[in-house]
């Protein structure tokens, strides 16, 4: 007798997050705050309301453990850690899930830091393996694709140089539905056994690549609401993005209110004028400030300061300060009174 087939959802979350620092020497990438909430619920809340998954299993590093402890404490879903020892690159992140997955279970993977506007459901019930793509005017930062004229994918190309290389704008984009996992770690353990790597890490591009050589059919999806939280800019244009669709309303006596903010409940402020497109996190206290398109994480304090397009840690104190600053955890700018 056939065991079930189950889906598996796989989200790596092991990366460095270099482009975001200082906040990832000190803070998991998928923990920072981006409109009220860490990237990584957003994510987890559109599983579990689709309920496609058998189990979601993480692929960790440096901060599993803070990454662990959050979502059990606030999700009721199953979980698993798996901690990927070295980072040898998202293909090799992958294939560290590879004893968790049963020869016909199915696999979604989605990067971690991926934020996206996709019905799930409908996605998981293709008969097809499935890409995400959006069409973007410099494709050289991702790994793209070509189609055949029915829609079937033909090639992918991991960070092309140039156009000479792949002449494809479409963009993968971070969600992936393997329908043959068995293939999937088979592939990656070909890369990885005889050492192919791009860019010098083994990818989950390439991985790919050899399945459809293999003869697996592969076909793509557009992905409209794809927002890229990998560096500061691209963070705030997702924490704006998000704010305008939450619509919140707020009425502080003392201050300024410029929507879309998001505002904690336990954060306190006086004498300011807060937003367009501002995150005040749990603990924050500003006052007599001025603040516009920033994210403020847990326990920082705000005085006498004009702040822009800005990114402040956990527990940084600003005071006399006008400008633009990307403050990690535990700092201090204390400028002329």
């Amino acid at each position: 007798m056939s065991k079930k087939k189950k889906l598996k959802v796989i989200i790596p979350v092991a990366g460095f997050g270099t482009r975001l620092r200082p906040h990832t020497l000190t803070q998991a990438k998928v923990l920072i705050n981006v409109a009220g909430k860490p990237m990584i619920s957003f994510i987890i809340e559109n599983i579990i309301k689709a309920k496609i998954a058998d189990e979601i299993i993480f692929i960790t590093g440096i901060f599993g453990d803070k990454i662990s402890t959050y979502l059990t404490e606030n999700y009721k879903a199953n979980f698993k850690f798996i901690e990927q020892t070295e980072a040898l690159g998202l293909g090799h992140a992958i294939y560290c899930a590879r004893e968790s997955i049963g020869k016909k279970d199915e696999v979604l993977i989605i990067l971690g830091d991926t934020l996206f506007e996709v019905n799930l459901k409908v996605i998981t019930q293709s008969r097809y393996s499935l890409i995400g793509i959006k069409r973007v005017d410099n494709p050289k930062r991702f790994g793209v694709v070509e189609t055949d004229r029915n829609g079937f994918i033909t090639r992918m190309v991991e960070k092309p140089e140039s156009e000479k290389v792949s002449p494809s704008k479409e963009a993968i984009v971070g969600i992936y539905l393997i329908k043959n996992s068995q293939r999937l770690f088979n592939s990656l353990e070909h890369i990885i056994t005889n050492g192919i790597q791009t860019k010098s890490e083994f990818q989950l591009t390439d991985a790919l690549q050899l399945m459809l050589a293999k003869g697996e059919k592969m076909k793509t999806f557009k992905v409209d609401g794809w927002l890229d939280c990998g560096k500061v800019e691209t963070l705030l244009s997702t924490n704006e993005y998000l704010l305008k669709k939450q619509k919140n309303k707020y009425i502080i006596k003392t201050c300024k209110i410029i929507p879309p903010v998001y505002i904690a409940p336990t954060a306190k402020l006086n004498n300011s004028v807060i937003g367009p497109n501002v995150t005040v996190c749990d603990g924050v206290k500003i006052s007599h400030s001025k603040i516009e398109h920033t994210i403020i994480q847990n326990n920082s304090i705000i005085d006498n300061s004009n702040l822009s397009q800005s990114i402040l840690g956990y527990n940084t104190v600003v005071t006399n300060f006008i400008g633009t600053i990307n403050l990690g955890d535990y700092s201090e700018i204390i400028g002329p009174k």
